[in-house]
């Protein structure tokens, strides 16, 4: 069965204008963050943020892609990321291949690895999570 693609809300009107090959520059670093992830006997974290490691498959390649995330564990054991690309006007590809592909999404914590149902928040839902997202970490808002 497979489930019903997300919606993929438009692009924004502010923010930063980050090109690709910025992100193609950080991809040995990024590479590097995964690794010590997995290697790490402890969950890492990343100020006070618990760090989760966000698995899709590419909508092009339909290759596994690893993103490294600040993750807000919920109070019923869900996990919330924020799809913010550093404040960019357009959305992290991993959001576009989890919006396409919401079937083949995984989260890792700490050494879990659990396969994942995510959902779009919006309206009050939304609001909520993200002053709780703000409250814990600043650089959001």
């Amino acid at each position: 069965m497979t489930t019903q693609q997300l919606e993929i809300p438009p692009r924004g009107t502010r923010g930063r204008r980050i090109t690709n090959v910025f992100f193609r520059l950080l991809r040995p670093v990024a590479a590097g963050q995964i690794s010590r992830y997995r290697k790490s006997p402890q969950p890492m974290r990343m100020g006070n943020i618990p760090l989760v490691l966000l698995t899709t498959i590419g909508t092009k390649t339909g290759r596994e892609r690893t993103s490294v995330l600040g993750g807000f564990e919920e109070p019923d054991g869900s996990w919330l990321v924020v799809g913010s690309k550093g404040g960019s006007v357009t959305h992290p590809r991993w959001f576009i291949n989890l919006a396409k592909k919401p079937d083949s999404v995984w989260l890792e914590v700490g050494d879990r690895k659990f396969k994942v149902r995510p959902e779009l928040l919006k309206g009050d839902e939304y609001e909520a999570a993200y002053a709780r997202v703000v409250h814990d970490s600043h650089q959001y808002a």
